[in-house]
């Protein structure tokens, strides 16, 4: 299985395509698709049916789709600009990311 330097909860920046330069949240990773759900990031309308079992109404549902993972890049917390991810040991012996620009960790 492929690894990623995106993790869930991430904030992350679209770096290419129609949303280029929006800011999410990253809602899940999809990895046999290669693919990224941002919060509120490439909306897609689908039209649902009704289901009364399940007590979903029918109608136009807005949904986020999924991106492309090479199409968007990690935002650093403490220099609030998209970054490459790095991985060094602390003291105690965890391996923790860090950004490649201001040499901050990341959680």
């Amino acid at each position: 299985m492929k690894t990623y330097r995106i993790r869930k909860n991430d904030k992350v920046m679209v770096t290419a395509g129609k949303d280029k330069g929006k800011v999410g949240k990253v809602l899940k990773i999809l990895p046999k698709k290669n693919a990224v759900l941002v919060e509120k990031v490439n909306m897609v309308k689908r039209h649902t049916k009704a289901n009364p079992y399940a007590k979903v109404p029918g109608g136009i549902v807005e949904k986020e789709a999924p991106l492309d993972i090479s199409n968007v890049s990690l935002l650093c917390d403490a220099c609030a600009k998209p970054t490459k991810i790095g991985y060094k040991e602390t003291v105690d012996g965890k391996k923790v990311r860090f950004c490649k620009k201001c040499n901050h960790e990341i959680a």
